[in-house]
């Protein structure tokens, strides 16, 4: 039976699951945490632990049509230098919170496109977030970069405040698809930021890479995977495309009627996959691929590999701390997330309230599923001593809660007296196998598809 007949008869290509950056997933966030819940758990962050923060930079130049992130489009920088002062207040409010001797280990800007500040916006932040808080001796300090939007002058800039990390957004570098999805981006130009990054001594450089887009066929796709790896990054996420025009407005622009059918999107990613392989790197979670060098390829090998919402992590703190409009935090208590309207932020903010609109109150079955979920993403199994040691369940415990996983997924799994492990090329139904401890209900068409 060929693949594509096995993951049909599985139903991988009729599903739509979460992604399961978060468990529960984010759009089963709610009012009930707000401000005070938010302060509390800040508050409640012990002495000398290690934090990350994640900071969001809305603004965009352009809005690719692909994106369904919350961004918003800027033909100045009129809005930049205000919201700026708005995330150092930010910054300012939580460190009245925060124990003085806790000490970050990562630092990731996001958005949006943080490499649309200009560099003496970048150096003012850079400089707060120095002052914020010790950097760990290890600290990464990542951010996602334009290729389109950026210049050596920012470079240096962003070397200068510590930049370990670049990520950078390709997708595809077929011109008929960036057309397609609204991001026209030669190779040419993303060649000459890697060399310019590089040069600055920035050591390790990860890119995203889509399939499943209009008008993608396995020989443009792996044309334009060749394109990725003779810029030889160290770490590569193969993200699939989801559709959801219902949720991302700007996906309406879309031609839907060019987009690859299900079994196609399979081929699109194996295509990718073997090229990747082929190369040298070592595949991480489900769409993550690294050298031998990079951290997540350590983390991996190690069994320490974690995710969060920026994917598959080698952070292994349990408190990340998100700033600016519509970011999400996670402690170990829950989630809370900011307002992610900038004027409803804005107001929240200059009045020096914490901007939590909403979150999620994890009860002591949530953490368990939560780690366990986790457990099967990052590591394709669930083990019974492992997962005692992280969250204190006995086997018979997870053994109850692995009931619907034992029995739906039976010929994928391998069952022993030490653990429950996916099968050697059952990957691509971590997802679908996560769902089963899932026990929040899914709307319909809500999520993406399981590949």
């Amino acid at each position: 039976m060929t693949l594509a007949n096995k993951m049909r008869d599985i139903g991988l290509f009729d599903t739509r699951v979460p992604r399961y950056t978060s468990y529960p997933p984010a759009n089963h966030f709610n009012d009930s945490v707000g401000p005070d819940i938010a302060r509390q758990w800040i508050k409640a962050i012990p002495s000398g632990s290690r934090v990350s923060l994640y900071v969001h930079i809305p603004y965009c130049r352009r809005l690719c049509w692909f994106c369904a992130c919350r961004t918003q489009g800027t033909a100045t920088n009129r809005p930049l230098a205000p919201y700026l002062a708005l995330l150092k207040a930010e910054l300012d409010l939580i460190d009245n919170m925060l124990p003085p001797d806790v000490v970050l280990s990562a630092i990731h800007l996001g958005g949006g496109t943080p490499t649309l500040l200009p560099p003496e916006m970048l150096l003012d932040i850079g400089a707060s977030l120095a002052e914020f808080r010790p950097w760990a001796e290890d600290i990464q300090v990542s951010v996602e970069i334009d290729p389109t939007e950026v210049d050596a002058a920012r470079i240096a800039a962003l070397k200068q405040i510590g930049m370990t990390r670049a990520s950078i957004g390709v997708q595809d570098f077929d011109p008929l698809v960036q057309d397609a999805i609204g991001r026209n981006q030669s190779y040419e130009q993303t060649r000459d930021v890697v060399t310019a990054l590089r040069a600055a001594g920035i050591d390790s450089v990860n890119m995203d890479v889509l399939f499943g887009l209009p008008h993608q066929t396995r020989s443009r796709l792996a044309d334009s995977v060749q394109r990725v790896l003779s810029l030889a990054p160290d770490r590569v996420a193969l993200y699939g495309y989801a559709h959801v025009p219902w949720m991302a407005k700007r996906q309406v622009m879309i031609p839907s009627d060019a987009l690859p059918g299900a079994e196609e999107r399979l081929e699109l990613f194996d295509t990718a996959r073997r090229l990747f392989v082929w190369d040298g790197y070592g595949e991480i979670g489900i769409d993550h691929f690294a050298r031998a060098g990079d951290g997540l390829f350590k983390a991996e090998r190690a069994g320490t590999l974690r995710r969060n919402f920026q994917g598959y992590t080698d952070d292994r703190t349990d408190t990340l701390i998100g700033l600016g409009a519509s970011a999400i935090s996670r402690f170990p208590q829950g989630y809370s997330q900011n307002i992610s309207t900038s004027s409803r932020y804005a107001s929240a903010i200059s009045e020096g309230h914490l901007a939590t609109e909403r979150g999620y109150a994890m009860t002591q079955d949530d953490s368990l599923r939560a780690t366990m979920i986790e457990e099967l993403m990052c590591r394709f199994e669930i083990s019974y001593d492992r997962l005692a040691k992280r969250t204190g369940a006995t086997k018979a415990q997870i053994w109850e809660m692995t009931a619907e996983l034992r029995n739906r997924f039976a010929d994928h799994l391998s069952v022993t007296d030490k653990a429950l492990k996916l099968t050697e090329g059952s990957r691509l139904i971590a997802r679908m196998a996560a769902q089963t401890l899932d026990t929040f209900s899914m709307p319909q068409g809500r999520h993406s598809r399981a590949l």
